[in-house]
């Protein structure tokens, strides 16, 4: 591993400020970045550690609104009392990310800001129609995943949090890749302030939404409704776990398991 400048701001302004260098980049929990940089695959020049900064680790329910700090943890999201209430679907998901070490690691922030395909958290934030905030603007999640590890995020902008709208119901169901445990297929399925959403991650280069199984969800919320329901293979993944046929044939299955 390559040498590299580190600091630890203890403010989301001094974080901000440390991102404008060149060639540095924030650290949450490093699930993603330190196995880059060790495989050579990444080369910043300085890490910004965002762990000392105690706001990033808030969780909040108020007002139908779950508010998520960035550097919450998996593991907090899924043991907070507030969220399991509130949308045990988003408690249900964090709980089941990784092992037991990765959710005492892995971020919320982290998660979305790395956007990696078969992640978890991307169709959450998108099944439920959240909005990333940053240190300088609000971004619907139908606007922040852009494609595969790409995002809406500008060099040097931090998540501070996530708003997660209460939804009347919610769902998930997950088609993990044993060993890694990420997503072969996911989908999150949600009816709520933002109409009925159904998103899929695991299946294609980014998380996406299946309009049409959402247009048959509007029209009659049940796991029948997608009975016989098809989604076309093309542009999906194929690879030694499951081909692009098989994860179509998966996401009205999950979708269906999701809504009961």
């Amino acid at each position: 591993m390559q040498a590299f400048a580190y600091s630890n701001p203890a403010s989301v302004a001094d974080a901000a400020r440390a991102g404008v260098i060149d060639g540095a980049k924030y650290i949450a929990g490093g699930q993603t970045l330190l196995s880059s940089m060790k495989l050579g695959l990444a080369a910043p020049d300085a890490l910004i550690d965002l762990g000392a900064i105690a706001e990033l680790q808030e969780i909040s329910v108020s007002g139908g609104v779950v508010k998520i700090g960035a550097m919450a943890t998996h593991a907090a999201v899924a043991a907070h009392a507030g969220v399991q209430q509130a949308i045990p679907a988003l408690a249900d998901l964090a709980g089941k990310i990784g092992d037991r070490q990765v959710r005492n690691r892995g971020t919320v922030g982290g998660s979305l800001a790395n956007n990696d395909p078969a992640a978890c958290y991307p169709a959450a934030a998108l099944g439920l129609g959240a909005t990333i905030h940053t240190d300088s603007r609000s971004i619907a999640a139908d606007d922040f995943f852009t494609g595969m590890f790409s995002t809406a995020l500008n060099e040097g902008e931090v998540i501070t949090a996530v708003s997660f709208p209460v939804p009347e119901k919610a769902g998930w169901q997950k088609f993990k890749q044993p060993a890694s445990r990420f997503s072969i297929v996911g989908v999150f399925v949600s009816k709520g302030p933002q109409g009925v959403r159904v998103a899929v991650t695991g299946a294609g280069a980014g998380v996406f939404r299946a309009s049409a199984l959402e247009a048959k969800l509007a029209a009659d919320w049940s796991a029948a409704a997608l009975a016989g329901a098809t989604v076309s293979a093309d542009g999906l993944n194929s690879d030694l776990h499951g081909s692009a046929e098989y994860r179509a044939a998966l996401i009205p299955v999950l979708a269906g398991r999701a809504v009961n």
